[in-house]
C-alpha cells in the first residue's frame, strides 16, 4: 500500500522540524548578525525533499503492481486505524498551518501540507480498500497509488515555492511602493538602489537616499529614524534598514 511509503517520512520530518525550530530560535551572533532563520528554511526544503523521493517511491511501488498485482486485505481493524489516524491528521495539519500563518513560520507551514499529505495518502487507501470491499480488481489500488503520488509530489511543490524565495534572496518588497512612501518625505530628493530580501515577516531592506546637503548630520541621522519607523508602520513588517545617506 502507498500509506506505507508515505509512513516512512513522518518520523524524519518531526525530528528535522524540531532542529529546525531550535536552530532557528537562537539569536544574532557574532558568526550569524542577520540571525538563524534560514535554519527553518534548510529544515523545510528538506521535508519538502523527503517528500519527492517518498512520491517517486510510490511512483515505482505503482509500476510495479500494474505488472504484479496483488489480492489487497480488509480487516475491520486496518479500517477503524485508518479512520482515527485520518480525523487526527485532519486536526493536526489544521492546527501547524494556524499556527504557521500566525507565527509566520514557513517550517509549520510545511510540515502542516507534509500532515496533510498524509490526509490524501488515507483517503486513497479508504477509497482502495472500500473498492476490493465492493468487488472491484485489484488496479484500483495501483491507481490510487497514482493518486496519492500526485498529492505528495504537489506538497513537495508548495514548500519548495515558499521556501525558494527567502533562500535564493529574492525581493520581498516592492520597490514601487517603497519609493511611494519616500516620496511623502520632503527633505528626501531622491531615492535609489533599493534591495530587499529576508522572510514574509522580517526583511532586510538597503537603500541610498539624496538629501539637501545642508543638512546636519543630526537632523538627516533624525530623519532616517523616521523613514525606519514609516517603513516598518506602513508595510506591516519588521525591517531592517540600513540607509546610505548622499548629499544631493
Amino acid at each position: 500500500m502507498a500509506d506505507g511509503f508515505h509512513s516512512i517520512s513522518d518520523g524524519a520530518s518531526n525530528i528535522v522540524g524540531m532542529i529546525g525550530i531550535v536552530m532557528a530560535s537562537k539569536p544574532k551572533d557574532i558568526d550569524h548578525p542577520y540571525g538563524h532563520k534560514k535554519f527553518e528554511t534548510i529544515a523545510s526544503m528538506f521535508i519538502g525533499t523527503m517528500l519527492l523521493f517518498i512520491s517517486f517511491n510510490v511512483i515505482k511501488s505503482s509500476i510495479s503492481k500494474l505488472f504484479n498485482p496483488s489480492t489487497l486485505e480488509v480487516s475491520l481493524e486496518s479500517l477503524i486505524i485508518i479512520l482515527i489516524t485520518l480525523f487526527i491528521n485532519i486536526f493536526v495539519a489544521s492546527y501547524e498551518n494556524r499556527q504557521g500563518q500566525k507565527l509566520n513560520s514557513q517550517l509549520l507551514i510545511a510540515d502542516s501540507l507534509h500532515t496533510k499529505s498524509d490526509i490524501f495518502v488515507s483517503i486513497g487507501v479508504l477509497i482502495a480498500l472500500f473498492s476490493v470491499k465492493l468487488g472491484l480488481p485489484p488496479v484500483i489500488d495501483t491507481i490510487t497509488s497514482f493518486v496519492v503520488a500526485f498529492f505528495i509530489l504537489h506538497a513537495s511543490y508548495e514548500i519548495f515555492k515558499d521556501n525558494l524565495s527567502s533562500l535564493t534572496d529574492k525581493v520581498m518588497l516592492d520597490q514601487e511602493v517603497v519609493v511611494d512612501i519616500l516620496d511623502e518625505f520632503d527633505d528626501i530628493k531622491n531615492v535609489h538602489n533599493i534591495r530587499s530580501r529576508g522572510y514574509k515577516d522580517y526583511v532586510f531592506l538597503d537603500m541610498h537616499i539624496k538629501v539637501d546637503s545642508k543638512l546636519s548630520v543630526d537632523e538627516a541621522h533624525s530623519l532616517v529614524h523616521k523613514v525606519e519607523n514609516t517603513l516598518s508602520d506602513r508595510l506591516g513588517k519588521k525591517i531592517d534598514i540600513i540607509i546610505h545617506v548622499e548629499p544631493e
